[in-house]
């Protein structure tokens, strides 16, 4: 499932790409030839951000194009050169220091390779023969082409149907990235989750015919910060027998999103050799019915030994992330994120783009947020409201996985894995989409791994 990025790196028959400011399109225009001016007015264009222009050369071939940006552009406003321009070899033209600022090359370089992401594993025919594109003068390579392919590698994970992306699937995608970075890679399979102390990921996986996984992945120095990733993997999730509708199964597939954007973030920061020791943990299950399925009102046993009643089966992503939760904050890491597409209540509060951060260390959730707003990979943050908590009380477990009707459903589920994290362990919970569901410059409709830039840049921050 790898992609060829859309770059070379030098060319002597390369066309100019040429940019131009939402703002100063107007006076951009007026200087051109006048056939050149009848040309694009003839097209339609009115020089709104993400225009792009293609000019003709006296052969009637490209000579050239200009790509109109917004006032302040993001690395967004380049993700489409590589969908809209045409075949051909292309060169940016001037110096994209003084005409791209903010942007930075590396981020334009990521934007455009992102925006040449395409899902095509099932098709027999190909899409079109894409553009090349002259590395942008002053681009960090080796980050861009770690970070595309990091990022790509979750977009594939996502999109793949979970016929092909089961646990085992999900456990060797990990480890053919650890194997990629020396990286150390243990699976507890199975019956040997209960042997080995993780009774919910067994619990929640254990009607599938495919084996419930506690992937537990190791890289980096002991002596260096300890850096904790943990990522929801439910491969499929049918709703166990509080069984979805089928409008609600129909995107399931993606409910492993948590854990192949966690995935991103730990290739990312291994590509970068960031001096912290990694651990990437990942329960990885498929929520289906059967006969030993866990039942609504049974009550199971959890890694750190706490009691669940369990209130729902739907609710089955939290039950996993508890006991990896439990089993991550055992180290006390300087900093322990989760990724997960928990739940609906998240979105309707926000929407599918903006996912929602919980985070009970002020500090962490200021570096996320403002790391997040610093390279356009935003989340919104969302309170751990205390007073809510009673809403998880059960009458005969020590806990409830869901609170008794539908209000503040993104804050209970954050309440719910809180209790599963000592407040020493600066922790935060991002709960998301990981999907684009539509298709948008560099994000084309498909899996997305959502804040998997913004962690890794403040991880990089915090401690590279």
């Amino acid at each position: 499932m790898a992609m060829s990025l859309p770059f070379v790196d030098r060319s002597s028959s390369s066309l100019p790409l040429q940019f131009v400011g939402q703002s100063t399109w107007r006076g951009w225009l007026k200087e051109q030839s006048a056939a050149r001016r009848g040309w694009i007015e003839s097209l339609g264009i009115a020089g709104v951000p993400g225009d792009l222009v293609v000019l003709p050369g006296r052969d009637g071939k490209a000579a050239g194009a200009v790509l109109v940006l917004s006032n302040t552009p993001t690395l967004w406003d380049f993700g489409a050169l590589a969908t809209k321009l045409p075949p051909g070899t292309w060169k940016f033209a001037g110096k994209f220091a003084r005409d791209m600022a903010p942007v930075s090359p590396t981020d334009a370089a990521v934007a455009i390779g992102l925006g040449a992401w395409r899902f095509e594993r099932y098709r027999s025919k190909k899409g079109k023969v894409a553009p090349r594109i002259v590395w942008p003068e002053g681009a960090d390579k080796a980050r861009a082409t770690a970070m595309v392919e990091a990022l790509s590698l979750a977009r594939d994970l996502i999109t793949t149907p979970s016929s092909d992306m089961g646990p085992a699937e999900l456990a060797a995608a990990v480890q053919g990235v650890a194997k990629k970075n020396k990286a150390k890679v243990k699976v507890i399979t199975g019956d040997d989750l209960l042997k080995r102390n993780f009774p919910m990921v067994h619990a929640v996986g254990r009607a599938s015919t495919r084996a419930p996984r506690l992937i537990d992945l190791v890289w980096g120095r002991e002596k260096d910060p300890k850096v904790t990733l943990v990522g929801k993997g439910v491969c499929f999730d049918t709703g166990g027998l509080d069984l979805k509708p089928s409008t609600g199964m129909l995107m399931m597939k993606k409910d492993m999103g948590g854990a192949a954007t966690m995935l991103a973030v730990a290739a990312m920061v291994m590509a970068a050799k960031l001096p912290v020791r990694l651990r990437l943990l990942i329960p990885a299950v498929e929520n289906s019915v059967s006969g030993n399925a866990f039942r609504p009102m049974d009550v199971v046993p959890t890694r750190k030994g706490i009691t669940v009643e369990i209130g729902n089966t739907d609710a089955e992503g939290r039950l996993i992330l508890c006991d990896a939760l439990h089993e991550g904050a055992s180290e006390k890491p300087a900093m322990m994120v989760d990724c997960a597409t928990l739940t609906g209540a998240a979105r309707v509060a926000l929407g599918t783009d903006l996912p929602a951060l919980f985070c009970n260390d002020d500090a962490l959730a200021r570096d996320l947020l403002a790391q997040g707003e610093a390279v356009t990979d935003p989340m919104w943050r969302m309170p751990l409201f205390a007073g809510y908590r009673r809403l998880l009380d059960s009458k005969v477990a020590d806990i409830n996985n869901v609170s008794a009707g539908g209000f503040g459903g993104a804050i209970t589920a954050a309440l719910y894995l809180k209790e599963f994290v000592p407040d020493d362990v600066p922790w935060a919970h991002i709960d998301m989409m990981a999907w684009n569901n539509t298709s948008r410059p560099g994000r084309p409709e498909g899996g997305e791994a959502q804040a998997a830039r913004a962690i890794f840049t403040t991880i990089e921050k915090k401690f590279g």
